[in-house]
């Protein structure tokens, strides 16, 4: 869902570690001022798209738009970066609203971890030896057997990042699914993943985890020696993106399916 943005005049700037970053921070506080985030009607982060996931996981429960301006290294979340008239952009900004995914994982201590991510969760070997896994779609079993280095999950907005070096689909910000792809295969040989609803819930079974060690990873938080993780989307939990008119993310995803 995409609506326009009205009426954001308090400002709160957060920056990278990076000097570009922290330099354009300074700048902008001394051009708009920096409120407290707390009493903001919008947060501009400054930098790339890691300090962008940073910013969303932080005000996740906030209700406050997020708009990225690019002073870092990659950028597909960010906006272009430019001093003059912030105030005007954000109020000419649309908003794309993106879901997480909720990861529960169970470890060998019988431990449950709950986290979120935006990109997606991930599913790696933590030895020399593949991963096998087992994988069910609404408890259902699809897959009895999956030897591969690791399995994902990813949402449309992650869907350009980790999920696509690993050769999954592109999915369009606004389609209700999911993907679910494979980290280098090997067993079974032909399967290349699948997408699938985005109300699924996906189960993943680790199988002789003691040989066969297994870390899950949602964003940036990781569980290691998992048994079990359940995935699925979280439809009650919304992350409101700001991008300036004509670069929308869901124009950004159009454009990484034709080689842009």
């Amino acid at each position: 869902m995409i609506k326009p943005a009205t009426g954001y005049q308090r400002i709160a700037f957060v920056a990278s570690s990076a000097p570009e970053a922290r330099e354009a921070c300074a700048r902008l506080e001394k051009r708009y001022g920096n409120a407290a985030p707390d009493n903001a009607d919008v947060i501009v982060a400054l930098g790339g798209d890691g300090l962008m996931l940073q910013t969303l996981h932080k005000f996740m429960n906030s209700g406050k738009p997020i708009y990225g301006m690019h002073r870092g290294t990659v950028g597909f979340l960010m906006n272009e970066f430019v001093e003059d008239g912030l105030v005007e952009r954000l109020n000419a900004a649309h908003i794309t609203i993106v879901h997480p995914l909720v990861m529960q994982a169970r470890d060998a201590q019988g431990k449950v971890h709950e986290h979120r991510a935006i990109n997606e969760v991930s599913l790696f070997r933590q030895s020399a030896q593949a991963a096998n896994l087992r994988v069910l779609i609404d408890g259902r079993e699809r897959l009895a057997e999956l030897v591969a280095d690791g399995l994902l999950v990813a949402t449309p907005a992650g869907s350009t990042a980790y999920n696509l070096s690993a050769q999954g689909p592109i999915i369009p910000i606004n389609a209700p699914l999911l993907a679910l792809t494979p980290i280098s295969p090997f067993r079974p040989r032909r399967w290349r993943g699948a997408l699938l609803p985005d109300k699924a819930r996906v189960t993943i079974e680790v199988q002789d985890p003691a040989k066969r060690p297994v870390a899950a990873v949602a964003d940036h938080d990781e569980v290691r020696s998992v048994l079990r993780v359940d995935i699925s989307m979280d439809h009650r939990t919304s992350l409101n993106v700001l991008f300036d008119p004509g670069h929308s993310l869901d124009e950004r995803i159009l454009s990484e399916q034709f080689g842009f």
